[in-house]
């Protein structure tokens, strides 16, 4: 049996200090919105939680380290001993989840993965979402709005949260 608490404890404490609007809260957030979506589908639900779970303890905006090879899903993947074959799935879908990913073509595979993506993109819409802008830009020194400028029409999948928006 998975012990999902323990893994939560675990990404709360790599995520414990964020304040870009990555935080367990949004961790929760993805996971509660997936199980909800997930209710009438056939899924398999430890991929579906173990996704939502790790999906953002490598994100390239939040660690320096090579977060391409998920590092941190891993060591927490392997620390459970979770199956082989679900934790490289698991480890597949996290590395194709995410805005620039879909930006760059990718999306996940699985409809574990899906349903995890769309949660995760529900969590940046509404309210939610302009604190949750608020913060990353807040973070950064950035200003979150500038009434005198426009956006930029062209979306860039590398590095476009960290490329002005404004010509």
């Amino acid at each position: 049996m998975i012990e999902y608490q323990k893994i939560k404890e675990d990404v709360y404490s790599l995520l414990k200090d964020d304040t870009t609007g990555h935080d367990i809260s949004h961790i929760e957030r993805v996971l509660d919105l997936s199980l909800e979506f997930s209710e009438n589908l056939d899924v398999n639900r430890e991929k579906l939680n173990l996704i939502a779970l790790l999906h953002d303890v490598d994100d390239y905006k939040l660690f320096v380290s090579d977060t391409r090879n998920l590092p941190n899903a891993k060591k927490i993947l392997k620390k459970y001993k979770i199956n082989k074959s679900i934790e490289e799935e698991v480890l597949l879908e996290i590395k194709r989840l995410g805005y620039s990913k879909r930006l760059e073509g990718l999306k996940p595979l699985t409809i574990e993965g899906m349903i995890v993506s769309d949660a995760d993109m529900c969590d940046a819409m509404g309210v939610t979402g302009i604190i949750r802008c608020y913060d990353y830009s807040k973070s950064h020194n950035m200003p979150f709005f500038l009434k005198e400028n426009f956006p930029l029409l062209e979306e860039r999948s590398n590095g476009y949260l960290f490329k002005k928006f404004f010509s």
